[in-house]
């Protein structure tokens, strides 16, 4: 199977500093020595705070952004932030030629002006704005309406934004996205989206990536207890 994004190595390039923080994140240190490897439509990165999930998203979709030729997607991604790191500058990607440019970067801190850019750039006028729906119902609008076609959809914990339900529906958005030839890569605390009909689960801990059972996840055996016995919780706060 061709996918959009194959891999993605480390290539460094000018200006890199080889003291940057985030050489110490084991997951990005692998990535930096090692590479990583898509062979699936539907890849999700999960894991505890500060182990690098973002960070590792925004790389992979700022490097895949950089890569783009000729007419550029503008509403691929809201573009990056202040504090993103360099690291995309020293990544190279790989994957399908021609480089597909369907699909989007969407992060939570971003949405809004992205959705802003969006509804600036609306066909007509009555149609819908994206920033005159809830955050949940602008984010599933915003992915399922997107020109249908092959691309990567790149999504950073997209679960701020939606319901339970909400997410359920999303893994039908993805469904109908692979079933288009399309990649997903996307970074989750939710126990929902990471059970992805299909998908690769790596795992970012403090030793680097691993390949877990969707049931052998921490996240899953953490909120299965707690919905089991919230008051084992909650009576230490």
């Amino acid at each position: 199977m061709s996918l959009p994004l194959s891999r993605v190595e480390f290539t460094p390039r000018d200006g890199f500093d080889p003291a940057s923080w985030y050489l110490q994140v084991p997951a990005i240190a692998e990535l930096c020595s090692r590479g990583v490897e898509f062979t699936n439509p539907v890849t999700v990165v999960v894991g505890e705070n500060g182990v690098g999930k973002s960070t590792l998203v925004e790389a992979v979709a700022g490097a895949w952004q950089s890569g783009f030729t000729g007419a550029q997607d503008r509403m691929w991604s809201a573009g990056a932030s202040a504090e993103d790191t360099d690291l995309p500058r020293h990544l190279t990607c790989t994957g399908m030629r021609p480089r597909p440019h369907g699909g989007c970067f969407l992060r939570a801190e971003s949405m809004h002006s992205l959705f802003s850019a969006a509804d600036e750039n609306r066909v007509r006028a009555h149609d819908q704005g994206y920033n005159e729906l809830s955050h949940g119902q602008s984010f599933l609008h915003y992915v399922a309406e997107r020109p249908v076609g092959v691309g990567l959809w790149i999504l950073d914990e997209p679960e701020a934004a939606l319901s339970f339900r909400s997410c359920l529906a999303l893994l039908g958005v993805i469904g109908d996205l692979v079933a288009e030839g399309s990649q997903v890569i996307m970074a989750t605390h939710s126990p929902i989206l990471a059970a992805c009909p299909g998908a690769d689960v790596w795992e970012l801990t403090d030793a680097g990536i691993e390949f877990p059972e969707w049931t052998d996840l921490d996240l899953v055996r953490d909120w299965r207890s707690f919905l089991d016995s919230p008051d084992r919780y909650l009576r230490h706060l």
